[in-house]
């Protein structure tokens, strides 16, 4: 029989496990002050794709700090991008742009960074994408994206989770294309966008989606040297033209941000100012919340005030902008729990996106859910409990709740609200609120 030796002197290698982070929070301190409000996550994850059209060296400013802007600042990098990070911008040198493939493990922990596959394709004639990971809220298939970009004469291929597409040619150039949108896609329209800035010829998108964001990402190409019209409209038309030029551009203030803010003044019944906002790019936040009995004053051209005025149910259906904005919908659901009445909250734009309910519930919200409604009736107070984070605006709403409870709730999930908040916890304890981050161990 063969003899084998075990060495028993060493033990076995166990693999390190980072302890979770979690967020214990202690509701029912009234907050006071001013909040300053990041650059915008949705302006800045389109805009650092659209780097890939400049030819040229680049900078963004007012880019907020977030897990998300790290991938999609990896992402580009894994194209041949340098990239120089300062405190608040974000300098690219895209002058050496070297592969068309991004590669699958940056793409499939981020669904913005499907936006490279437009500039990919204008300035390379070329570009292999993996199918993007994100939130789980809902399908957002990118077959919008994929008729566009075949409509200027790309061949686009799907094939095991990789979507390939080139542009035949000598100049291997994109053409200027008509296109009907079948939904007002933010994504589809901002990557439909960018893609005709250095295409041959015209491009006119109809049924474009009109939000702020879309906006921001065409004064951005603008800066560049792109003739783009129409933009904030349901039309936009591009001209293109051979080649973008350096710009150094800033993000505009994040209105989600801004209105996660404003619904925590109105939760708390407190009062502060928050800024710098775009007061327009908030109608269907502040009249929603004045609908409620609170009142918001401009006390400058970008900054709000917000005074509580006691609460009151409203209803809400999320629409496309101008309508009231989805990323909005989990913050109001936790202040409509406070809400005097009985409200209605219908998602319209994805049909994943109230697991948030469940974790309410635990706090003592009364909800019930049919189909893409929720029916909310009031209570006079909510109770803080053990949660559950399951998605990026949804672990907003949570610390919301939790700083209207009575006691103290600890929060799981964070890491869905670093993707999209720029140290919400810091900018809520200089308010005054009783927020700490700590580990699973720590409690």
């Amino acid at each position: 029989m063969e003899d084998r030796t075990i060495n028993t002197s060493a033990p076995a290698t166990k693999t390190k496990t980072t302890p979770e982070t979690i967020l214990k929070i202690e509701g029912g301190h009234q907050l006071s002050g001013e909040i300053r409000v990041s650059g915008a996550k949705n302006s800045a994850l389109a805009i650092i794709a659209g780097t890939l059209l400049c030819s040229e060296e680049c900078r963004l400013t007012n880019v907020p700090d977030l897990a998300d802007i790290k991938r999609m600042g990896d992402v580009i990098a894994s194209l041949g991008v340098a990239i120089k990070a300062e405190s608040g911008s974000l300098d690219f040198d895209t002058r050496h742009l070297s592969t068309a493939e991004a590669p699958y493990e940056l793409v499939s922990k981020l669904r913005a960074s499907f936006f490279i596959i437009g500039p990919l394709l204008a300035r390379m004639g070329e570009a292999k994408v993996p199918l993007p990971g994100g939130c789980a809220i809902g399908a957002r298939p990118v077959d919008l994206h994929v008729r566009g970009l075949r409509a200027m004469g790309a061949e686009v291929l799907i094939e095991h989770g990789v979507v390939q597409a080139t542009v035949k040619g000598n100049r291997r150039r994109l053409q200027g294309a008509k296109i009907y949108l079948d939904y007002p896609s933010v994504g589809a329209t901002e990557t439909l966008m960018m893609a005709a800035t250095l295409a041959e010829g015209q491009t006119i998108l109809e049924n474009a989606a009109q939000e702020p964001e879309v906006v921001d990402l065409a004064n951005f190409c603008r800066s560049m040297g792109a003739t783009i019209i129409g933009d904030g409209s349901n039309k936009i038309v591009i001209q293109g033209c051979d080649r973008l030029h350096s710009t150094n551009y800033p993000i505009i203030p994040d209105r989600i941000e801004a209105g996660t803010f404003l619904v925590a003044g109105a939760i708390t019944q407190s009062e502060f100012s928050v800024f710098p906002v775009v007061p327009d790019h908030l109608r269907p936040v502040i009249a929603k919340l004045e609908s409620t009995g609170t009142k918001v004053i401009a006390d400058a051209p970008d900054r709000l005030r917000l005074v509580p005025q006691g609460l009151r149910a409203t209803d809400i259906e999320t629409l496309p902008y101008p309508g009231f904005p989805t990323d909005m919908q989990a913050q109001f659901m936790a202040l409509l729990t406070l809400c005097e009445g009985t409200s209605v909250v219908t998602e319209t734009v994805f049909e994943n996106r109230m697991h948030h309910v469940a974790e309410f519930s635990r706090m003592g919200a009364v909800i019930k859910l049919k189909g893409n409604n929720a029916i909310i009736n009031g209570v006079p107070f909510l109770s803080g409990a053990p949660v559950m984070a399951t998605d990026l605006r949804a672990s907003a709403a949570l610390v919301l709740a939790a700083l209207a409870a009575e006691g103290t709730t600890i929060m799981r999930g964070v890491h869905h609200m670093d993707r999209g908040y720029d140290n919400l916890e810091g900018k809520f304890k200089a308010l005054g609120a009783k927020i700490e981050r700590l580990t699973a161990t720590d409690i």
